[in-house]
């Protein structure tokens, strides 16, 4: 991908991320009443994925996050769920798939559904549990028909942004014996881990190095812990600098916008710390501006950046991982 397709793939990345605070993803996918919904995605069509099948012995599935926002159906009746089949819904998608798939997959297989996510605005009001389930049930249909036609048994990590890694942390709760011995690793990005879903869900295993496998990976990158819009009360969190679970501090040098030319910017060096106390991701040295969120963002937040900052990390992550888990598994 060259520069342009970067800086567009991360100018929808950055607007359309969703911040789930207070939902949680539940069993079924009933809308709320009243609720118009778009047609059910059909996992069986081409159409409905972003497939990259570089030959690899494992895979990657990654579940977007929020790239929808309210629209007005013809009539003037408000939907608040993406349209898999309508190009206006599914480009902004499609740009946070490739851009992702760019910057972590590596060499592995990448598998993305497109799937009914629920819109920013839904995040303001009651409905939102009850609109995650629409989201939840089509990934949901998209994990299992990916386990029966794409997979063919290899390995594979599971990662979800923010919206997606809530539905992610359900499939994982959800995983029978058989698949999550196959899973090397769940990145849920972006996301509240409360203590009560982890004791809840014996498969929700906290990362405590760079290299176990079958674990959750978490963290929520802030200024100060003031400036946090979610993440206070994670039950676990980690370092994705140098995979530590305390406050050792670490390094990086990063170009600090995804969204400029990296000709035209100065490299930012951050200095990246776990806040123990509240399992928060500190992050000091960004001089950019541009990663506060519409709608729900706060300056100090960089809920935005949580993939970009860290993207070499977590590719090489992710790679060690893989690595480790079919060094173990038996041939």
């Amino acid at each position: 991908m060259d520069c342009a397709m970067m800086r567009a793939a991360f100018h929808w990345l950055a607007l359309g991320m969703l911040i789930c605070i207070a939902a949680q993803c539940r069993s079924g996918d009933k809308a709320p009443d009243g609720d118009v919904l778009p047609e059910v995605p059909d996992y069986r069509l081409a159409s409905q994925w972003l497939v990259d099948d570089r030959w690899a012995p494992a895979d990657v599935f990654y579940i977007i996050s929020t790239e929808t926002g309210d629209y007005a159906l013809p009539g003037g009746t408000i939907c608040h769920y993406a349209d898999t089949y309508s190009d206006s819904t599914r480009l902004p998608m499609q740009a946070e798939m490739v851009g992702v798939d760019t910057l972590i997959s590596g060499a592995l297989n990448f598998y993305s559904p497109y799937y009914r996510q629920c819109s920013l605005q839904s995040f303001a009001g009651d409905s939102t549990a009850m609109r995650l389930d629409v989201a939840t049930g089509d990934v949901r249909r998209a994990f299992k028909h990916y386990l029966e036609h794409f997979n063919q048994g290899r390995p594979f990590v599971l990662a979800g942004f923010s919206q997606g890694a809530m539905i992610a942390l359900q499939l994982l709760s959800e995983m029978d014996d058989a698949t999550y011995g196959r899973l090397v690793a769940v990145y849920a990005l972006g996301c509240t881990i409360t203590p009560q879903m982890a004791a809840a869900s014996p498969r929700i295993k906290a990362a405590t190095g760079p290299d176990d496998t079958g674990v959750t990976i978490c963290y929520n990158s802030v200024r100060d812990t003031g400036c946090a819009i979610m993440g206070k009360g994670n039950a676990f969190a980690i370092n994705p600098v140098n995979w530590h679970t305390d406050a050792t501090p670490a390094s990086l040098v990063t170009v600090p916008s995804p969204l400029l030319p990296p000709a035209g910017q100065s490299l930012d060096s951050l200095s990246v710390h776990l806040d123990p106390a509240t399992r928060l991701l500190l992050v000091d040295g960004v001089t950019g501006t541009d990663y506060v969120l519409p709608l729900i963002g706060k300056e100090g937040c960089y809920h935005s950046r949580e993939i970009w900052f860290y993207r070499n990390q977590l590719r090489n992550n992710i790679a060690l991982r893989t690595a480790r888990f079919m060094q173990a598994k038996p041939r």
